[in-house]
């Protein structure tokens, strides 16, 4: 079975990933469970599927990516920058590196983020599921998810789950 890449991301409903210093504390729920669905997200489950991670630097410079200490780390960066543990740093092309990882046996491989990297993901047209958590804010400027790629990329949607005001939406491409 090919290994899946897997866009797993928190959005404002105006389309925000960050705010526009990159602070994420604004990701939480409403509150309310009124319309909460029976099935619920389970993140963990989600990372037991995945052996690797890819994020941009940015990612990497907040140390928001300590979590994942038992899986490979692929890190876009314009810098020359040492491996160490298991983080693993790619200045050459990022999507031809994680096409490549695909290939081997493992695991889904978790495309993290930010906004410019998972860009040059979906302008290769290379993921296979998109997992996104609507938070009810909008944040009037910030780091968009969707830069302009200038492609149409046909879903289907394959579950969604609501829980704490929070709409998580799973697509997979038609």
């Amino acid at each position: 079975m090919k290994r899946k890449i897997i866009l797993n991301l928190a959005m404002s409903i105006d389309g925000y990933i960050a705010d526009e210093n990159g602070g994420y504390d604004w990701i939480v729920g409403d509150g309310s469970n009124h319309l909460d669905t029976i099935q619920k997200w389970d993140f963990n489950k989600f990372l037991e599927n995945v052996d690797v991670v890819v994020a941009g630097k940015n990612c990497y410079d907040q140390n928001i990516l300590g979590e994942y200490k038992d899986k490979k780390v692929l890190v876009a960066t314009s810098k020359e920058m040492e491996d160490h543990d298991n983080y693993r740093f790619i200045k050459d092309d990022i999507v031809q590196t994680v096409l490549e990882e695909r290939k081997l046996p493992g695991k889904d491989i978790y495309l993290f983020g930010g906004g410019k990297l998972v860009d040059h993901f979906m302008k290769a047209d290379v993921v296979d599921e998109i997992i996104i958590g609507i938070i009810p804010t909008i944040l009037g400027k910030g780091i968009p998810l969707f830069l302009n790629n200038g492609q149409e990329i046909k879903l289907k949607m394959d579950e969604y789950i609501f829980e704490n005001g929070i709409a998580i939406l799973k697509y997979s491409k038609r």
